[in-house]
Order: structure tokens, then C-alpha cells, then sequence
């Protein structure tokens, strides 16, 4: 069972203070019923919710993918810097929503955002070996004999990396695949091997690869296959 103004609020998209706005006022009708209190709860998979006669559609949880672009942080709030909710298009906007897992400032590509804690807990656990996929670029090419060694794992710096996949796509271009996550891995792996990161961004979570056509800064909800998808 869910409060009345928090159905709404994921309902339509809206700030909770602005869904109560909405119920004290008449504007939401209850399996045909008008309700004007919105602490009043109810069962989001058993009762009908509409709005001036159009049926709302209730999700419990939201999934967004973002083409994150550099220079914007991956959190929820930032005291002086752009976070990815920041930037967000205020239609798919509500309360609740993080990013699961981060990328850095200078990082681009998939960010997932959401507001459902245990599937972001699912997709983050090096338990779970959920694949994400990068590709960067470094300052100095790294040799086939350091490849291979971080093919079969490393340890640097004080930190454990396990065996991943890696592949040398171009001049000083490379192709990774991660599943633990461990912080500035892909950088440490290249210190290792004498080169800097200079450019770096996620293209797949799970079975999930960016959307092309999303711009950097652009974002929109994925749908239910899609989400399946990055679990699997």
C-alpha cells in the first residue's frame, strides 16, 4: 500500500507536493471515485488511477538511460556542481531518483539512473558479474605484454583488479570489459602499463548498449525488455 500524493507523484512525473496540490483540488479520481486526501493509501496494482478521465499508468520504479556528458557528476545533489538529476528532462524528473554506480566528472556515456535500490545493489555487485563495457584512449599506447597481464589481472597501487577482457582497437584506443567496478579502475590498469586515460566512456551495462541517438546530456526511460536486458 502507497500514500495517494506518492502514486501521483510517480504517476505523473510531478513533485509530491504538487501531486497533493492536485488531490486536495479534486483533480484525482480513485477506481472512479474523486479522493481529496492525499495520505490516504492504496493498493498501486489493484486500483485504477486517473485524471480528468485519462487513466494514469503507475510504475513503482523508473529506469533512465542517460548519454552522460564530461564535466557533470554523478550524484544526486552537488553543492556547486552540475549533477546527471541536474540535467535531467523535467518530464521524466521525480523524487528518489541516483545514479547507480558512478562515473567521473570527465567520464561520458551510460549512466544509469533510477529509484530502485535493490536493482542498482543487483547490477553493482561484483557478485552478481554484471559486464560494463568502456572504451578509451590513452596518452601512450600500452604494449601487448601489459595487455595481457591485465587480461589475466594485476595488482597496483595497493588494489586487486581481476582478470578482464581488453582489446586494442585502434592507435592508443582500447576496448574494456569490467565486472567488479572497483574506483578508477580502467585508470589504474593504465598506470600500470605506464600510460594516462585521456578520454574514457561506457557504452554497455549487462546486454544493454547505449542508445546512438541519444545526444551527450540526453536521456530517456527504458523499457521493461531493456531493463531485462541489463540484469541479464
Amino acid at each position: 500500500m502507497e500514500r495517494l500524493d506518492k502514486i501521483i507523484s510517480k504517476c505523473m512525473n510531478i513533485s509530491r507536493s504538487d501531486a497533493s496540490k492536485k488531490i486536495r483540488s479534486g483533480e484525482i479520481e480513485v477506481d472512479s471515485e474523486t479522493k481529496k486526501d492525499p495520505s490516504e493509501k492504496f493498493d498501486e496494482n489493484m486500483s485504477v488511477f486517473s485524471s480528468g478521465g485519462i487513466v494514469l499508468s503507475y510504475n513503482k520504479f523508473i529506469y533512465i538511460m542517460m548519454n552522460k556528458p564530461e564535466g557533470v557528476i554523478s550524484a544526486s545533489e552537488g553543492k556547486d556542481e552540475t549533477t546527471v538529476i541536474d540535467i535531467l528532462p523535467e518530464k521524466i524528473k521525480r523524487n528518489g531518483l541516483f545514479p547507480a554506480g558512478r562515473l567521473d566528472r570527465n567520464t561520458t556515456g551510460f549512466c544509469l539512473i533510477t529509484d530502485d535500490g535493490m536493482f542498482a545493489h543487483e547490477i553493482l555487485s561484483p557478485k552478481r558479474h554484471v559486464e560494463k563495457e568502456y572504451i578509451f584512449e590513452t596518452d601512450n599506447p600500452i604494449s601487448k605484454e601489459n595487455l595481457e597481464k591485465i587480461r589475466k589481472g594485476i595488482s597496483t597501487g595497493g588494489s586487486v583488479f581481476r582478470p578482464c577482457e581488453i582489446n586494442e582497437t585502434g592507435v592508443r584506443t582500447y576496448d574494456i570489459i569490467l565486472k567488479e567496478g572497483k574506483y578508477h579502475e580502467i585508470k589504474k590498469m593504465a598506470h600500470f602499463a605506464g600510460a594516462e586515460v585521456i578520454k574514457l566512456k561506457r557504452i554497455r551495462i549487462g546486454s544493454l548498449f547505449l542508445d546512438e541517438n541519444l545526444k551527450p546530456g540526453d536521456a530517456r526511460i527504458l523499457k521493461r525488455e531493456e531493463v531485462l536486458k541489463i540484469r541479464n
